[in-house]
């Protein structure tokens, strides 16, 4: 594993179901997920769209999720929001600094935190309808002109950040320094 050096620059939690959460200083990462945020837990339900018919209850792979101040930045400016754009408003749990391309962070990549806690990548997290009309509702352009929410998953595509479970809990703290292992194949044969 390739390995590079981020840090965290902020992190929240959330119960709520308008998918929003709340900054804080810290947080425990439990096997299944971080006490209490609303995608804790060890299985969740499929929703339609999903990998899995909807409805199916699966082993938990989004039990966090996680965006870059860096593709965040992206988004803002090739949508000429008014403001920056944050990580509380897209409902994530993590937002990092120094990983370029942290979307495109492969499936089995760790993010390893001070305290010994690992979170493992598991998919990308692709912008969706409901996160859309949310962002919509919220920011406007520069002009003045409103933002759609086609606009925003047109822009958002590829940055959206991803997804994962806990490999090993501990507690995690704004600011930590963030060794992320970035997951390559074994080479066969």
């Amino acid at each position: 594993m390739k390995k590079q050096i981020a840090t965290l620059v902020s992190l929240h939690v959330g119960t709520g179901e308008d998918m929003s959460k709340q900054p804080c200083d810290s947080v425990v990462a439990e096997l299944d997920g971080f006490i209490s945020d609303r995608h804790r837990g060890f299985s969740r339900v499929c929703w339609e769209g999903d990998t899995e018919p909807e409805g199916t209850v699966r082993r938990n792979n989004r039990q966090w999720s996680g965006v870059s101040e860096e593709e965040l930045a992206e988004i803002r400016e090739a949508l000429d929001l008014d403001r920056a754009l944050t990580a509380e408003d897209l409902g994530t749990n993590v937002c990092i600094r120094g990983i370029e391309g942290f979307s495109a962070l492969p499936k089995g990549s760790k993010l390893v935190f001070p305290s010994g806690a690992v979170l493992v990548v598991e998919d990308y997290n692709p912008p969706c309808t409901d996160m859309g009309d949310k962002i919509a509702g919220l920011y406007a352009k520069r002009s003045g002109e409103p933002l759609t929410r086609k606009q925003f998953l047109t822009e958002a595509r590829k940055k959206r950040g991803v997804v994962g479970s806990i490999d090993v809990p501990g507690e995690i703290f704004k600011g930590d320094e963030i060794t992320v292992k970035i997951y390559a194949p074994p080479k066969l044969g």
